[in-house]
């Protein structure tokens, strides 16, 4: 999964600005889902993969200030694999929760290498951050509990570790999970200069140069994934999915053909209208799978785990407040019909309570009032509805997507009675996910716990070196 690649962001969906041969390859030999929709930001999004509910059901309406904390009393995705003896892996970007009992190792996952906060470098008051000045070259890696320090650009150092894992675990016999998300193509807009070079050459601005070279990079590694699954021989057997977190972000939207390439849709990361929610999605299982076979129908992440337990014969009746359905029965079958489901999106990101602030030096655009920190005030801003057909956005603009895909006309005077039913089951939904925000009323930690135990184990033990892993 990589950070803010919109679904534009590949050679095969028209993109003008990457060429992405691996992706368009896996798109080829896949399932595309082709109608698979995400959140607008990045936390909100791995949370429901991660729960198989609604962002705001595990607790998550930002991606910082301590409400990017997925909340503890829920099942998670590599939970649910371990009721199969599967071996579990996270290589790159967590995001939901840098203290202790949030982080992966806590949620299910055997093996941990990842950065902290959500991204590289990031540091936000609470206990969102990375550790201290880190970078994109030579990042320090968070590895099963302790602090190393890695060679080479990001993406490569992820991939190798992943790719080293799943070796072994080959060599095994063993089943595993390995969740490989990307912090690239987010900023920093930071890529190798082989990989920046012909957008230099081509006068794309620098944060494009950047952001197209770091999706290039991502293509590249995922060609190497798809050889050694082949090389190892468990290809046919290892079911591979692609896909983006959210809409594309601000960095690939100045290039040099003029208006940005976004597919014919409304909006980028951040927003709650086609282009911010619909991702790429592939699905490959050489032994079960139709390549090249296209759904489109409306589905959301948090269909995933459903999907997932549903292919592995995997019990989940146990688990409460389970937004996504599984859609396994589209895979399987060359006709289907969608189910008329509703969706609900909310950017959330309203102000923090002042008085949770605890003393914290923190940016004022962040911190409301008391008034303006209550989510029943943003109810209706930044919100959308979605069924198969109509998208009902902010509360008063109807689109339909079948007719008008781009969303460019508003035609909610028009069709009031599906206005006032879109409007009547958003209510129903609002208030059912009130008593899920747990973490609207938590003051800001006082510490930061990457800077804390990094600093900690660079004053006794000091900090171990990574060497690039051999993939034979």
């Amino acid at each position: 999964m990589t950070d803010d690649q919109g679904y534009a962001d590949i050679s095969v969906h028209g993109s003008p600005d990457v060429l992405t041969p691996n992706m368009d390859k896996l798109k080829s030999q896949s399932i595309s889902l082709e109608d698979f929709h995400v959140s607008p930001t990045c936390a909100p999004t791995r949370s429901a993969i991660m729960t198989g509910r609604h962002p705001f059901k595990n607790g998550i309406t930002h991606t910082i200030l301590e409400r990017e904390r997925m909340a503890l009393d829920i099942t998670t995705l590599p939970e649910v694999f371990k009721r199969k003896q599967y071996a579990t892996g996270i290589f790159g970007k967590w995001h939901l929760g840098d203290e202790t009992k949030y982080q992966p190792e806590n949620r299910g996952f055997d093996e941990v290498f990842i950065h902290g906060g959500g991204g590289i470098g990031q540091a936000y008051p609470g206990s969102c951050a990375d550790v201290p000045d880190n970078k994109y070259f030579n990042p320090t890696i968070k590895h099963n509990g302790t602090f190393i320090e890695t060679t080479g650009f990001c993406t490569d150092v992820f991939f190798a570790q992943a790719l080293s894992w799943i070796g072994q675990k080959s060599k095994e016999n063993k089943p595993f999970f390995a969740y490989i998300p990307t912090n690239a193509p987010h900023g920093p807009f930071i890529a190798p200069e082989k990989y920046k070079e012909k957008f230099v050459n081509q006068g794309y601005p620098l944060n494009a140069q950047g952001f197209y070279g770091m999706i290039e990079n991502v293509d590249d590694n995922l060609g190497v994934l798809m050889k050694k699954l082949e090389d190892w021989g468990i290809a046919d057997n290892t079911i591979l999915i692609f896909m983006s977190d959210n809409g594309k972000t601000w960095g690939g939207q100045n290039t040099v053909h003029g208006k940005t390439y976004n597919a014919g849709m409304k909006g980028f990361k951040g927003s709650v209208y086609e282009g911010g929610t619909r991702v790429p999605f592939f699905i490959r299982w050489p032994n079960k799978f139709k390549a090249g076979k296209k759904v489109d129908v409306l589905l959301n992440h948090y269909d995933i785990l459903p999907t997932l337990a549903d292919l592995l014969d995997i019990d989940i009746s146990d688990l409460s407040d389970l937004d996504g359905q599984s859609f396994l029965s589209y895979l399987n079958s060359d006709t289907y019909k969608g189910q008329d489901r509703y969706r609900f999106v909310h950017l959330g990101r309203w102000p923090l309570n002042p008085k949770n602030v605890n003393n914290q030096k923190i940016d004022d655009r962040w911190v409301g009032t008391e008034e303006s920190s209550n989510p029943n005030n943003s109810k209706y801003k930044n919100c959308s509805v979605r069924n198969e057909q109509y998208r009902l956005a902010n509360n008063n603009e109807l689109y339909d997507l079948i007719n008008d895909p781009g969303e460019t006309t508003n035609i909610a005077e028009e069709y009031p009675l599906i206005v006032e039913q879109m409007r009547k089951e958003y209510d129903k939904w609002w208030n059912s996910i009130e008593p899920f925000l747990v973490n609207e009323k938590v003051s800001l930690a006082d510490e930061k716990p990457f800077w804390v135990n990094y600093n900690k184990q660079k004053e006794t033990s000091g900090v171990a070196h990574w060497m690039y892993p051999s993939l034979d």
